[in-house]
């Protein structure tokens, strides 16, 4: 019996070409890009989008989970349409990052790991992004990293994304 199809047909697609930059034998070790491929799709990663990754993939779901639970970029709750993840790490609490952080939970109403009632927004605590001379740094929904994150950037970053 096969599993319903999850993931698009397009998102199909993504997860065999990232499997081919691996040797013949090793799908698995595509599982990070093809994590973050169905969440782009899905918003987040249920435990069935993660099954059927681990399905495409040929590899047991626990395995799947693992790296899922693992790294913060991945969400295994629905997050809002943006994803704020702040650095907290002490070169970016040194240079700002706990002002932020306040800002941003006094602007949006919401702490770190909450979502805005009107689902925008959700807020989360970071790990070093690797970018410490630019602290403070945050990133939006994984992919856009913002630098030298002062209150008025802060202000034009979420009228931006409003």
């Amino acid at each position: 019996m096969n599993a319903p199809m999850i993931l698009s047909p397009e998102a199909l697609a993504k997860i065999d070409k990232a499997t081919t930059k691996y040797p013949p034998g090793q799908k698995r070790s595509a599982v990070m890009a093809a994590l973050t491929i169905a969440q782009d799709e899905k918003g987040w990663l249920s435990t069935e989008t993660m099954d059927f990754v681990a399905q495409c993939l040929g590899m047991p779901p626990i395995a799947v989970y693992e790296v899922a639970t693992f790294y913060s970029m991945y969400d295994l709750q629905p997050v809002g349409k943006y994803k704020i993840s702040l650095c907290t790490n002490l070169p970016c609490a040194l240079s700002g990052a706990n002002a932020a952080a306040d800002y941003l939970k006094k602007k949006l109403a919401i702490d770190f790991n909450e979502t805005t009632g009107d689902g925008q927004f959700t807020l989360k605590q970071g790990e070093c992004f690797g970018a410490c001379g630019d602290a403070p740094v945050l990133l939006v929904n994984n992919k856009r990293m913002c630098s030298f994150m002062t209150r008025e950037k802060l202000e034009k970053l979420l009228a931006e994304l409003k």
